[in-house]
C-alpha cells in the first residue's frame, strides 16, 4: 500500500536493506524482508484486525488489565479482532466472559475471533487490502487512557499526526539505519509509538526488551549492553532505578547515544548524576500529554547537581504552538502561570464516541485562514520565562504521574467508593523514592468494614496496577469545606510520606 502511512517503511526498507534487522528480541533478529512477510501474512488473514496494512486502525492492549476494565475497552472500541499470545489470549477470553464497567453481563459477552500461529505462518503473502486508509487524515490508531469518571477514554490519531509523531522523533535524535532502539514501554504507552514509527522512519532496528528484564534495572542494562542499544526513551523513574540498581560498573553502555524521557519532572540531582555515569550520550527532556506527544522538548545541557531549579520542558516542537491563558482564557504574559494549550500536527483529533469530553478539551480561536485554528487544553500549568523556556509547575485538575503513568484521581476515588462498606472516599498523591510519586487513599466505612488488604484487593480488580494505592487508611470522618464538600487539599496535607 503506497502513500504517506505510518506502516509505509516497512514496504520501502523491505526492499532497500532487506537483510537489515528490523526487531532484535533476546538476540534473535527479524529482518526488514521477513517482517514485510510476517505483516502481510497476518493482513491477509485478519483483513479487519488493528494492523494498519490490513485497512483499519489499531487499539493496543494492556493485557494485564483487569478483566473489567479489557472487556469495557473491547466493547467500546469496537474492536473485532484481536492478535495476542496465549497468555494474552486467555485473559482476553476471560474478559468477554466477564462483567463489563455498563453492567454487561455474561450472556452479552463478546466474541473475540482468534488466529492460531500455525494458521498465519501458513497464510499467503500476497492481498488485495480491504479497503484502507485513502489518506493520512484516516485514522492509525486508538489509545486509551484513564478517564475522570471512572471510564477510560479513548485518543484518535491519524495516520498524519502519527507520521508527525515519528519524523519529529527521528530528526530530533538524527536517527539513522545503523541506530538500535530500545523498546521499552508496553504498547499501550505512547512512548511506544517513537520507539516503532519514528525507528521504522529510519529503517533502523527496534529492540524488544523482555518484560520480565524491565522490571530488574541489572537485567535491563543488561540487555541494553548486550544489544548495543543506542537510542532509549524511557520515564524518570526507570533511569534513576539504572542508576541505583542497575550495576552500571559492570556493564557497557558506550553505543548508547541518545537518552529521552519524559511523562513526569526529573530532578536535577539524579539527572546531572546519571549525564556523568554516560558523558557521550545527549539527554532531551520530551513534554506531550497523550492527545499531543512530543509537543515540547528541551535538550539539557551540562548540569550543576545542587542546582534545585525545575528542568524546563523547552518549546514547542516542528508544526506545533503554544498559548498559556488565565483563568478567563486570556494569554498570559512572561512568568505568568496559566494552563498550557496546544497546537499540533501531533494532536489527537478528539475522543473516541465522546462528544462531551471533546467540548471540554478544545476551543476554537479565530484563524488567519478559513478555517478557525483548534486549541487543546492540557490540564497542565505552566509558564514562559524570560528566555522563552516553558516551565512546568503542575496540573490544574487532579491528574497525577506515578512512574511515568497518569492515574486520575477521581477514578481511584470512584473504584474504591463502588465498594459496597465503603461510605465515601478520597485520593492524593505524595512524594516518593525515586523521584515519583505514590497514590494513597483514605475511606470512611460503613459495617462491616472490610481490612485494607481487601480494600487493595478490590482496587486490583478495578484499576490497572499502577493506580491502586500503596496505602488506604481508614477515618471515622473525612475533612470538609464550609460548603459540606470533602476538602481534598486538607487530606492531600495530611497523607503521610513514605
Amino acid at each position: 500500500m503506497n502513500g504517506p502511512f505510518v506502516h509505509s517503511p516497512v514496504l520501502r526498507f523491505a526492499r532497500e536493506t532487506p537483510d537489515a534487522p528490523a526487531f532484535s528480541f533476546q538476540g534473535d533478529e527479524t529482518t526488514w524482508a521477513e517482517l514485510e512477510v510476517q505483516s502481510a501474512r497476518i493482513a491477509s488473514t485478519l483483513l479487519r484486525l488493528g494492523a494498519l496494512r490490513a485497512g483499519c486502525a489499531f487499539g493496543p492492549l494492556d493485557p494485564t488489565l483487569p478483566a473489567e476494565r479489557l472487556a469495557f475497552i473491547v466493547r467500546d472500541c469496537g474492536i473485532g479482532v484481536v492478535l495476542a499470545d496465549d497468555a494474552a489470549a486467555n485473559t482476553l477470553a476471560a474478559a468477554a466472559a466477564d462483567v463489563d464497567a455498563t453492567g454487561v453481563g455474561p450472556s452479552d459477552s463478546l466474541t473475540l475471533p482468534t488466529v492460531t500461529r500455525a494458521e498465519l505462518d501458513a497464510a499467503p503473502v500476497e492481498f488485495t487490502p480491504a479497503g484502507g486508509p485513502a489518506t493520512d487524515l484516516d485514522l492509525a490508531y486508538i489509545m486509551y487512557t484513564s478517564g475522570s469518571t471512572g471510564v477510560p477514554k479513548g485518543m484518535m490519531h491519524t495516520h498524519r499526526g502519527s507520521l508527525a509523531y515519528a519524523r519529529w522523533g527521528a530528526g530530533h535524535v538524527a536517527l539513522t539505519r545503523e541506530d538500535r532502539v530500545a523498546s521499552h514501554a508496553p504498547l499501550h504507552f505512547d512512548l511506544s509509538i517513537f520507539d516503532f514509527f519514528s525507528t521504522a522512519q529510519a529503517g533502523g532496528c527496534v529492540v524488544l526488551v523482555p518484560e520480565p528484564v524491565t522490571k530488574f534495572p541489572a537485567s535491563c542494562t543488561e540487555c541494553l549492553s548486550a544489544e548495543r542499544v543506542t537510542v532509549i526513551f524511557t520515564v524518570p523513574f526507570t533511569l534513576i532505578e539504572f542508576l541505583a540498581r542497575g550495576a552500571r560498573d559492570k556493564r557497557d553502555l558506550a553505543a548508547l547515544r541518545w537518552v529521552l524521557f519524559g511523562g513526569e519532572p526529573f530532578p536535577k540531582k539524579h539527572l546531572a548524576r546519571l549525564m556523568d555515569a554516560l558523558p557521550q550520550a545527549r539527554f532531551t527532556n520530551v513534554y506531550g500529554p497523550a492527545e499531543a506527544p512530543s509537543c515540547t522538548a528541551y535538550d539539557v545541557p551540562a548540569l550543576d547537581a545542587g542546582d534545585e531549579t525545575a528542568l524546563p520542558i523547552g518549546t514547542v516542537s516542528v508544526n506545533s504552538a503554544d498559548l498559556i491563558v488565565d483563568d478567563a482564557g486570556e494569554a498570559c504574559s512572561v512568568g505568568e502561570p496559566g494552563e498550557l494549550c496546544i497546537r499540533s500536527t501531533t494532536l489527537t483529533i478528539g475522543y473516541w464516541t465522546r462528544p462531551d469530553l471533546d467540548a471540554r478539551a478544545f476551543f476554537e480561536r479565530p484563524g488567519l485562514g478559513r478555517e478557525p485554528e483548534v486549541w487543546y487544553r492540557t490540564g497542565d500549568v505552566v509558564q514562559r520565562r524570560a528566555d522563552g523556556l516553558l516551565e512546568f509547575l503542575g496540573r490544574r485538575d487532579r491528574m497525577v504521574k506515578t512512574r511515568g503513568h497518569r492515574v486520575e484521581l477521581d477514578e481511584v476515588e470512584a473504584a474504591l467508593s463502588a465498594h459496597p462498606a465503603v461510605t465515601e472516599a478520597a485520593g492524593g498523591a505524595v512524594a516518593a523514592a525515586g523521584a515519583t510519586r505514590e497514590i494513597r487513599a483514605v475511606v470512611r466505612l460503613g459495617d462491616p468494614a472490610p481490612t485494607e488488604v481487601a480494600l487493595k484487593a478490590w482496587c486490583r480488580s478495578k484499576l490497572p496496577a499502577y493506580a491502586v494505592p500503596v496505602a488506604i487508611d481508614s477515618r471515622a470522618d473525612l475533612p470538609r469545606t464550609t460548603s459540606g464538600k470533602i476538602d481534598r487539599s486538607a487530606i492531600a496535607k495530611s497523607l503521610p510520606t513514605p
